[in-house]
């Protein structure tokens, strides 16, 4: 088991460049099965997350192949339509390839889906769309059993904008016969790079970023080379880094409108930013100002995972922040860890109060989920003293070199055998 040792204090200068979204990825590489062809997607983060979905492709039979960061599927030899729990219970994600089996094999089996624990995450949504489509449903022994004779296109409203659900819908009707209206759908950066993908692979999508898709279905898909859309949640968090360490970095690769509301409260802490085509310079000196209030909201609204990252950076801004989080009811599971190092945190539901300290202080900390992890690391960049992270298996979920980039920059990090 590894563990990073980090010593506080530093301010971090230099550039970094954002790696290919791991939000949008694990959908593509879920997608790969709709066709026999070959697909290439170009710069895969090498990251866990990664690592675990082309096992259950490779679990269904398809064969996976990586050359640097790009990875090729051929799915011609896929035949399995059931996904074992040892897999799902490690990958939220896992439960795209509903849509994907269901589309191409009319049949699907799976665990009900795993990832970090923050909130029941239900999928009801998912199941109630394909539904629509034409799916039959059944649940036992812990597993979704999912048949159709074919899938239909259907109108399909949303009560909530689930990404997941959105990207299932897409995946399962992009086969389906006739056109399939989709209304409420998620408008996040990683649905419109799904629409490109699959359109890049004959399928017919418009509307991805907006409240409505439509969906014409097509007999087949063929392959294609594509690469993803950077990652705005990782280009996030080293931008709230800078802003909690102090110093001037700049993310190369990711774009600006992808992270407005986050690069508006940064503003609000006093930060300078400046965007310009793909990449973003920030400025920190001196002390910060604490936000008057952050709200998770589905994009284009506060992302929920940058809202532990920044719960961190106000720990030792000056004044007090109200947190809201929306979207999952146990993100808050990281605060304890936060309080040892001397922040100031009650918490009351849904709901964070962050009173700014004048200085964290080191301490050894465990990380509890991936975006809880990335909130310790940059709290311990800003903290005076040594801290010691253990748990980094979460965080190796989403981030590809965390402390090599951090590094880079000027922090001083290293990874250790625990």
């Amino acid at each position: 088991m590894d563990k990073f040792v980090i010593e506080g204090g530093r301010r971090l200068y230099g550039s970094v460049r954002a790696q290919s979204a791991k939000n949008s990825v694990l959908p593509l590489l879920a997608a790969c099965i709709l066709t026999e062809d070959e697909v290439t997607i170009r710069e895969a983060p090498p990251i866990t997350d990664v690592g675990c979905m082309a096992q259950i492709l490779r679990e269904l039979g398809a064969e996976v192949r990586f050359s640097g960061e790009d990875v090729t599927v051929s799915s011609a030899g896929a035949g399995e339509h059931r996904i074992s729990s040892a897999l799902t219970k490690e990958l939220r994600s896992s439960v795209f390839m509903l849509g994907s089996l269901l589309a191409r094999f009319k049949r699907a089996a799976i665990a009900y889906p795993g990832g970090c624990d923050i909130g029941l995450r239900p999928i009801d949504l998912h199941l109630s769309a394909l539904a629509r489509l034409g799916v039959k449903i059944e649940e036992r022994e812990g597993y979704i059993f999912c048949t159709c004779d074919r899938l239909e296109g259907a109108e399909i409203v949303l009560d909530f904008p689930s990404v997941g659900a959105t990207e299932n819908i897409l995946l399962s009707a992009v086969l389906a016969k006739g056109r399939t209206v989709l209304s409420g759908a998620a408008k996040e950066p990683e649905i419109v790079d799904l629409q490109n993908f699959l359109n890049a692979m004959g399928a017919n999508i418009r509307g991805a970023g907006t409240d409505t898709v439509v969906i014409d279905g097509v007999r087949s898909l063929h392959g294609t080379t594509y690469l993803p859309v950077k990652d705005r949640i990782e280009a996030g968090t080293y931008l709230i880094a800078c802003a909690a360490a102090g110093g001037e970095i700049e993310v190369e690769g990711v774009k600006a409108e992808h992270l407005g509301l986050l690069l508006h409260k940064l503003r609000e802490n006093s930060c300078k930013i400046h965007a310009k085509n793909d990449k973003i310079r920030i400025t920190s000196a001196g002390r910060l100002r604490c936000n008057r209030k952050i709200e998770t909201l589905p994009f284009p609204g506060f992302p929920t995972d940058l809202q532990a990252q920044m719960v961190a950076l106000n720990c030792v801004a000056d004044g007090c922040a109200l947190v809201v989080e929306n979207l999952f009811e146990t993100r808050f599971k990281y605060v304890p860890e936060l309080k040892k190092m001397g922040a100031d945190i009650e918490i009351n539901g849904r709901s964070a109060v962050v009173r700014g300290v004048e200085k964290l202080h080191g301490a050894t900390l465990v990380c509890k989920d991936l975006r809880g992890g990335a909130a310790l690391v940059l709290a311990a960049l800003a903290a005076e003293g040594p801290s010691e992270i253990v748990g980094l298996s979460h965080v190796d979920r989403g981030y590809a070199d965390f402390d090599g980039k951090l590094k880079k920059l000027g922090a001083k990090i290293a990874r250790v055998r625990a």
